[in-house]
């Protein structure tokens, strides 16, 4: 069984269209902080891209409550692979379009909080290269889930949609941009 949990109800719902028909999911309203699970009833709790939302104490609290006494928990990240030509490119109209909102967001995904959350435990930490082969559409979609990227309505919107076919243009091979990144995962129960 497996239990979508999420404080967004577009992001529930997302993910109800895809996972929905799936037997054993269900999504349900709820954060990090307060999962509406009972106790001692999870075996993995997986959080991708979201730990810097954590209240880190709360939340490893709550982790604690909800999982069996051999439950685990597992961080992970998709690291964009910063030296790549591409990144490199994109890194240029995050700057010049995320402004403030894109240096607090920056400043926040520190994961430094990672070893208070585990505590006294070690856990494992993994590491593998991971790949998004995106068309255009795609590569728009991506640089426009940025929170702080101006709308696609807006004049900033536009000129962002300007840029990125531009550097598109520049990296595409048969239609296909290969967006390269570094997944690591740290898997392991709080202590």
């Amino acid at each position: 069984r497996v239990v979508a949990v999420a404080p967004n109800p577009s992001v529930r719902a997302a993910s109800d269209r895809l996972l929905g028909g799936v037997a054993g999911y269900r999504s349900a309203d709820g954060c990090a902080e307060s999962i509406p699970l009972e106790a001692a009833s999870v075996h993995l709790i997986t959080a991708a891209q979201a730990f810097h939302w954590f209240e880190v104490d709360r939340a490893r609290a709550e982790f604690l409550r909800v999982l069996v006494p051999h439950g685990q928990v597992a961080l992970i990240w998709n690291d964009r692979v910063l030296e790549d030509p591409l990144h490199v490119a994109l890194d240029s109209v995050f700057a010049e379009f995320g402004g403030v909102k894109r240096a607090a967001l920056v400043a926040h995904e520190d994961r430094s909080d990672v070893p208070r959350f585990f505590g006294l435990a070690r856990p494992e930490e993994f590491s593998w290269p991971h790949e998004h082969f995106l068309d255009q559409e795609g590569l728009l979609s991506l640089v426009y889930s940025r929170s702080y990227i101006p709308e696609r309505s807006t004049p900033e919107g536009r000129a962002v949609a300007h840029r990125v076919r531009r550097i598109f243009d520049r990296f595409f091979v048969n239609g296909i941009v290969n967006v390269r990144y570094r997944t690591v995962a740290v898997l392991g129960r709080p202590a």
